[in-house]
């Protein structure tokens, strides 16, 4: 299992990232940012020139091509090495992946080891069991055209705990992430955190998680 979550962007490790997908064939995914078009294409010209700048080959990946063809989306992961994901909204992120099957793909590929799972904020917070609390962070009712309003609160299960991103940050998420932080700990949730800069890196098992940044 590869993984690099960053807490805001590329993050301080980007040599770390490369190593991880010597290969370097990586498909970008913006649907966290389907919200709001305009961000959603700044962002996604400036993920690709940094990306392209790292020495990768990026082709975008658009998970509403595949609502309801998982193995058409199987068959797109696999000509890629890294998924790298997007920061946004993590209850539309994760609404893409549940309608597009990359929820189950991805966490088979990671456990074949055939894929890196990486990506910046929405990426890094919806692998862990639950979204529950991130609803003070971002709006889970915010929902793009041709997405059901319907919530998934599931997460994707491979973390035992929450990631907090954006945390004591120069970020205007920084202080609605106190009032995360404020549930898991009411709950006895687990979790860790990460400054902007910051990023988690898994080389292996989930005891490889190694803090960077």
């Amino acid at each position: 299992m590869r993984m690099y979550l960053s807490s805001f962007d590329v993050g301080s490790a980007s040599s770390e990232l490369v190593r991880l997908a010597p290969a370097g064939r990586v498909a970008l995914i913006m649907n966290a940012l389907d919200n709001r078009p305009e961000d959603r294409e700044r962002w996604r010209v400036g993920q690709l020139r940094k990306l392209e700048a790292l020495g990768l080959t990026v082709r975008d990946l658009d998970l509403q091509d595949f609502f309801g063809a998982p193995n058409r989306l199987r068959e797109a992961l696999r000509e890629h090495d890294m998924v790298w994901i997007n920061g946004g909204n993590a209850f539309i992120l994760r609404r893409a992946m549940k309608l597009s099957g990359m929820d189950a793909q991805i966490i088979d590929l990671l456990e074949r080891d055939e894929i890196v799972y990486a990506g910046f904020s929405a990426a890094a917070v919806i692998i862990s069991q639950s979204l529950r609390g991130l609803e003070a962070v971002d709006d889970p009712h915010d929902v793009p055209d041709g997405y059901p309003a319907e919530i998934e609160w599931n997460g994707l299960g491979i973390l035992p705990f929450a990631i907090v991103v954006h945390y004591k940050s120069n970020h205007s998420e920084s202080a609605a992430v106190e009032k995360e932080i404020e549930h898991y700990e009411r709950l006895n949730i687990p979790y860790r955190t990460l400054r902007d800069g910051e990023v988690f890196v898994v080389r292996g098992g989930l005891g490889s998680i190694e803090k960077v940044g």
